[in-house]
Order: C-alpha cells, then sequence, then structure tokens
C-alpha cells in the first residue's frame, strides 16, 4: 500500500496540472451531491413525513427567513411548500398550489401569463380586479403608497395595504405600490401592464401608468376600521365650513370610527366630529389646522359612544385618517438646468435625509445627493443616481466641510441639530441602517467611545467651516423645524427660489414623517456618553453658539443646555 501511494505522489509531482484537474473534479462532484440534497431533501409530497399535508407527524417545521421593509412583520413559522398567510385573509385552499411544469421565457405576453397564473394562485388572500389606468396628477388609488425599486413584490404591496385596512392594492412601473378604498379610473388593456415585479420576475406589477389591481379578501371587517388614524386636536369651526370640508354627513348615533369610516371611505385625509355631523376635507388656507383650541371646548360625548368625545357645531374634534393627501406627492426633475447649485449641508445624523424629504414634497421636484446611496434610490429618492453637479435637481445632499467643497456651491441651507441627538443618530445609522437601531453590544463595546471621539470635533468644525467658506447660507436648526415645520420649510424654500403654495406645504404637514423617522419604541435606558464626554461635548456646543452669534443669527437651541 506504500509503494502504491509513494508511486502516486511521484507521478502527481512529474504531472501537477493533472492533480489539479483531479481535485477540481472532485470538488465539483461534491458540490453537485450537496446541492442536490439540497433541493430534493425536503419533499413536499402529501403525505410524506416532512410535508405540509401531514401535520401529526415528526417533520420539522420550515423556520422562514423573508426579511420585510419597514410596516411589514417578520415572516411567521410556516410549513416548507405553503405562502405565508396573513390573518385578513380568507383561505379557501386547503392544498399548497404546485408550481406551473411549463416555462416560457418570451415577451410581455408570456410574462402577462405568468402573471396572471400567479394571480390565480393569489386567489385565496387577493382576488385580482385587472389592469387599470394611472395619472400622475390624479391617482387611481388615493391612500397610501411606496415604492422599492429593488425588492419589490406582490404579496409585499397587499401586505402594506391590508395592514393599513385598505380595500384595494395596486402595483405599477415594476416597483410602486399604491393603497385605496375606491378605484377612480377605467380598465386598461391587459396588454400594458407588462412589468415584472422587481423582487420577483415571474409576477407583473402593473406598467408604465398602468396598475395592476387586487381586491384584498379581508377576514375581519375590523381591519377596515380607523385603527391609527393620528388625534390633530380641538380647533374652532372654520368660515365657509363647506367649502374648507366639502363633504358631510349627519350621525345621531356619531362615534369617532363611524365619523373616520366615513371619511376614510370618502377618500379624505380630515375627518372633523362636529356633534352629529361628521365632515371631511383636506388641510387648506380655511382650514391649515395651526391654531389649535382647549380640548374642554370639544368635550361633548358621542352619543355611541359614553367614553367619546366627538365635538360641537361650533369646535371642531379633528382626525387624521389613513388616506394619504396626494396634492404633494408628484416629484420630477427641474425642467432646465438649474443655474445655482444649492447644498443641503449637514453633519451625519442631523436630519438631512428627513429634510430631502420635506423638500421634495413641498417644491415637487427631486432632490441630488453628493454621495450615492443606493438604499435611498430604492425609497423612491431618484435623485439619488444623477451626478451632484447634473443641475437636475433642486438641491444636494452633502456632509462635506472641506474649503474646496464648500466653495463648489453658490448657496446652501445648513441643517444643525444638537450634537448629543446627532451623534446617536449617527451611530444608529451607521450600524443600524437609516431607520435601524444600533445593538446594544455596540453601545457597551469599543466602538461607541471611538465613534464620540472621532466624531464629535467634527459635528463643531462643520458647522464653522460653512459658516467661514460658504455663500448665502440659511441656517435651520433642527429642533425649530420639528417644532414649527410650516415657517422653517417656507425660509427653505424660499432660499430654494420655488413659489410653494401654502395648500402644498400644509399637505407636507400632513406626510411629514414618510418612511425616513426611527420607531422610538428601542430607546436607550441609559445615559451613553460619560462626564468626560458631556465636558467635551459641552464646549464644543458653546463655540459653535459663539460663532452664530458673531455672524448676527440666533445661537443654538435652549435644549442644548444643559446636559
Amino acid at each position: 500500500m506504500a509503494k502504491l501511494l509513494l508511486k502516486l505522489q511521484r507521478y502527481f509531482r512529474r504531472k501537477p496540472v493533472r492533480f489539479f484537474t483531479l481535485l477540481a473534479l472532485y470538488l465539483a462532484a461534491g458540490s453537485l451531491v450537496f446541492l442536490h440534497s439540497g433541493f430534493s431533501g425536503e419533499p413536499t409530497v402529501p403525505g410524506s413525513p416532512r410535508s405540509p399535508a401531514a401535520a401529526e407527524g415528526p417533520g420539522l417545521p420550515y423556520l422562514g427567513v423573508m426579511q420585510l421593509g419597514h410596516g411589514f412583520k417578520a415572516a411567521a413559522t410556516m410549513p416548507a411548500g405553503t405562502r405565508r398567510h396573513g390573518p385578513w385573509f380568507k383561505s379557501t385552499s386547503k392544498e399548497p398550489s404546485e408550481r406551473g411544469k411549463t416555462r416560457d421565457n418570451g415577451g410581455p405576453r408570456s410574462r402577462a401569463l405568468r402573471g396572471r397564473s400567479g394571480r390565480e394562485k393569489e386567489e385565496d388572500r387577493a382576488r385580482y380586479i385587472g389592469c387599470y389606468e394611472d395619472n400622475t396628477r390624479r391617482r387611481t388609488l388615493r391612500g397610501m403608497s411606496f415604492f422599492d425599486y429593488k425588492k419589490m413584490t406582490v404579496f409585499r404591496c397587499q401586505d402594506n395595504c391590508a395592514e393599513r385596512g385598505y380595500l384595494y392594492a395596486g402595483l405599477e412601473f415594476g416597483a410602486e405600490c399604491y393603497c385605496g378604498h375606491k378605484i377612480q379610473a377605467s380598465n386598461a388593456s391587459e396588454s400594458e401592464c407588462n412589468m415584472e415585479c422587481k423582487g420577483e420576475r415571474s409576477n407583473t406589477c402593473g406598467g408604465i401608468n398602468r396598475l395592476s389591481i387586487y381586491r384584498l379578501e379581508l377576514a375581519q371587517e375590523s381591519a377596515r376600521r380607523y385603527g391609527s388614524a393620528i388625534f390633530r386636536g380641538c380647533f374652532r369651526r372654520p368660515e365657509n365650513v363647506s367649502i374648507a370640508l366639502p363633504a358631510s354627513q349627519l350621525m345621531l348615533n356619531m362615534s369617532v370610527d363611524k365619523c373616520v369610516d366615513f371619511c376614510t371611505e370618502k377618500e379624505f385625509p380630515l375627518a372633523a366630529l362636529a356633534g352629529t355631523t361628521c365632515r371631511c376635507g383636506f388641510p387648506s388656507t380655511l382650514f391649515p389646522l395651526h391654531e389649535r383650541e382647549d380640548e374642554q371646548l370639544c368635550a361633548h360625548k358621542c352619543a355611541a359612544e359614553e367614553f367619546e368625545s366627538c365635538g360641537s357645531a361650533d369646535f371642531l374634534l379633528v382626525y387624521q385618517t389613513q388616506v394619504q393627501d396626494n396634492r404633494c406627492m408628484d416629484r420630477r426633475f427641474l425642467p432646465s438646468r438649474a443655474k445655482q447649485l444649492v447644498a443641503l449641508a449637514s453633519f451625519p445624523g442631523a436630519g438631512n435625509t428627513w429634510a430631502r424629504h420635506l423638500i421634495e414634497l413641498a417644491t415637487g421636484f427631486y432632490t441630488g445627493s453628493y454621495y450615492f446611496d443606493g438604499s435611498l434610490y430604492n425609497k423612491g429618492f431618484k435623485g439619488e443616481r444623477d451626478h451632484w453637479r447634473s443641475g437636475r435637481t433642486i438641491c444636494i445632499k452633502t456632509h462635506e466641510s472641506g474649503q474646496k467643497e464648500i466653495e463648489s456651491f453658490d448657496s446652501a441651507i445648513l441643517l444643525i441639530r444638537n450634537p448629543y441627538k446627532a451623534l446617536m443618530a449617527e451611530f444608529n445609522r451607521k450600524y443600524g441602517g437609516h431607520i435601524g437601531f444600533a445593538a446594544h453590544a455596540h453601545w457597551k463595546g469599543k466602538e461607541w467611545p471611538e465613534f464620540v471621539a472621532n466624531y464629535a470635533p467634527w459635528w463643531a468644525t462643520h458647522t464653522l467651516d460653512w459658516l467661514r467658506y460658504g455663500k448665502k447660507v440659511l441656517v435651520v436648526h433642527f429642533e425649530d423645524l420639528k417644532r414649527d415645520l410650516f415657517v422653517q420649510l417656507q425660509r427653505m424654500v424660499a432660499l430654494l427660489g420655488v413659489a410653494a403654495c401654502e395648500d402644498r406645504l400644509l399637505c407636507v404637514e400632513g406626510q411629514k414623517d414618510g418612511n425616513f423617522k426611527r420607531s422610538g419604541l428601542r430607546k436607550l435606558e441609559y445615559d451613553p456618553y460619560t462626564p468626560e464626554m458631556r465636558k467635551t461635548i459641552s464646549g464644543y456646543i458653546r463655540t459653535v453658539d459663539a460663532a452664530l452669534k458673531l455672524r448676527n443669527l440666533s445661537g443654538v437651541p435652549e435644549d442644548y443646555y444643559p446636559r
């Protein structure tokens, strides 16, 4: 045996190419065996011990690993071979649907056929209605909407709309999802809904200005209720109330649910309770929702709900429904090349992405970026891919602070945020994404002290550099933007040279959060700043405050102190 091994060793030393060839063949064969076992190891034949049909068997459950975007629940545990069904769908099928055995990789017609076959499989949770026309100025489905230019699927759109109680879900342009309670357009030819979904090539997600619409088969009537309608406050009855709030209905058995349901059905974002009358409308110059009254003036019991208030004829109790106000949702690139480059400058974590969202809604034009962030592009910031000097965007996001970079811009909006909040926000972004959170281990490990040591000085130098080298700099404090969005947004839009109407700005107020705000559910239970960190950062705050006042600007907001 030893002689045989010695001969083989000498043979392969003389001819190493053959040795590596045999080794590669061996590895390839092993890989094929592994892949085969991966595909065939979980049969779905009815009656098999690991089949979904054999519920009593000893087979292990399949753990879903699909990760959904903001606003989606994690995939539930489910048997292999089945689809995930939410509690809001009526399930009529008892067997998991089989995949089609034929495949056609032809043109748009074959894709449409595959889309229709996929839709037939989905009928247990949503019924396909058809292909409909759409218009960017007047949407067919006027509820909530969201975009994902990388991972959009039919199920994801349906799930998102159903969780918010909508009756219809529509997909457009392969990546856009629209929700609504009413279809407000005419049918189009099925061949015009010919674009594959970005997240699943086997299904169709509408077309150019064409919606593939599904009716959601809601299992519970309560899913249509107002649910998470936002309380806006008590307001005095506006003059010309029939113009300010054009839809109304007398409700002798008034309740918050009934009024919100009525206004949601009528596709209005505001529901106003006025005693026994329910009124619906939009925020407008006639009814801007800026001057709230004492809630006691609206504290009149509802006829149908003893513990609810329903306002009165003179003082209205206002709720914001789940209907999206589309008056400020249209966006496009500038029609002609911009003559000046305007920077939207901020330290990282100071709310630049949120400010871009507000500016795009207020002006109707896309914002650009000095960098490229694919995740933001996929969320609808279409100016992200443009070169920052293209001149097609209304302003340019930047975190740069060098003299050469700053002098490249003709004017700037400088967004400043409390450094304690900005540092924590940027740390969360760095380790958890744009709306995620850093893990507990990162806060307690060496990452956080090193981050503060490197980034805290930058917070100060960033502002000082823009004040020193910037041309025509408008300073906006993040805290003031949150507290008085309407006034601060007016200042920002004026610098951009766009005449935004007040109704559009009021629309922005109702859509201000977008999908770019972290949930407050995961706040740290302790202060991550040590006394040494606070002492250092307080010195930077004083430096920036003095620099602002030296230029006859208001200093930093009072809530920066004390720490």
